[in-house]
């Protein structure tokens, strides 16, 4: 099925999760957390998966590095603070693991406080999971070869040289270190939702599967719109059905 179908089908389920939240008969919010490398695809997949769901109802987060502020709090604070409220789908470009994977292979703290996050993070987890939320973690995969490409692609079109940061090339170096990163996370942080590992060097599969997963999730949840009492009759008389339209003018 083609992404462009799969969209109408996600707007679909996405409206009626929001209306259901908007007629006080559910409290259920779905989560897309986007983890990858550099040029993995993460905005790409925002843009043609998540493009296609009614704005209203979508709540959008990226997470680079933690402000001045944020700082001051606990590393899990920012991301509580970004939550999507009940009836909205939402999607994190990066997360929570940014506290996991970058701090821990660029040695931003010491390895027993980075160590001690991945049961904060299931704790948190677990409990978002039983207040109602859906969470649906992607890592998208990426090979060392598409990498180098397309950041060769972002240096060579001077539109996308904006993107380009000379710290990601420090970050390749550290591929086997991210690497051994990401596995640590996959197995030590599925208690309150499996990861789902995507291939994203072919971006029509990596935009398909995304899509696939979340109107799965969608679909588990039997979301049918809300049942609303309305003395329909009496409205549409108001609204003039059965008379003579007014002219125009």
């Amino acid at each position: 099925m083609q992404v462009e179908r799969l969209g109408e089908l996600l707007g679909s389920r996405q409206e009626r999760m929001y209306a259901r939240a908007r007629a006080g008969a559910d409290r259920r919010r779905l989560l897309l957390v986007l983890q990858g490398l550099d040029c993995s695809g993460k905005d790409g997949t925002v843009r043609s998966v998540v493009g296609a769901m009614n704005p209203l109802g979508m709540h959008l987060r990226a997470f680079g590095p933690p402000s001045d502020v944020e700082r001051q709090h606990h590393f899990l604070w920012r991301i509580g603070a970004a939550m999507p409220p009940t009836g909205y789908v939402g999607v994190f470009n990066r997360s929570h693991y940014e506290d996991v994977l970058v701090v821990r292979v660029r040695g931003l703290a010491p390895e027993p406080v980075w160590r001690a996050r991945y049961e904060e993070i299931n704790a948190f987890e677990q409990a978002l999971v039983a207040d109602g939320l859906v969470l649906v973690k992607v890592m998208l995969h990426i090979s060392p070869e598409e990498q180098r490409q397309r950041l060769l692609a972002r240096l060579d079109d001077p539109t996308k040289r904006w993107k380009f940061n000379p710290a990601d090339l420090e970050d390749r170096e550290r591929w086997d270190d991210y690497q051994q990163a990401y596995g640590d996370v996959l197995d030590r942080c599925a208690a309150a939702a499996p990861w789902h590992v995507v291939p994203a060097d072919r971006k029509w599969y990596r935009n398909w599967a995304v899509a696939n997963l979340l109107l799965a999730h969608l679909d588990e949840l039997g979301l049918e719109y809300p049942a609303v009492q309305l003395p329909v009759a009496e409205l549409a008389a108001r609204l003039g059905r059965g008379a003579p339209q007014a002219n125009g003018g």
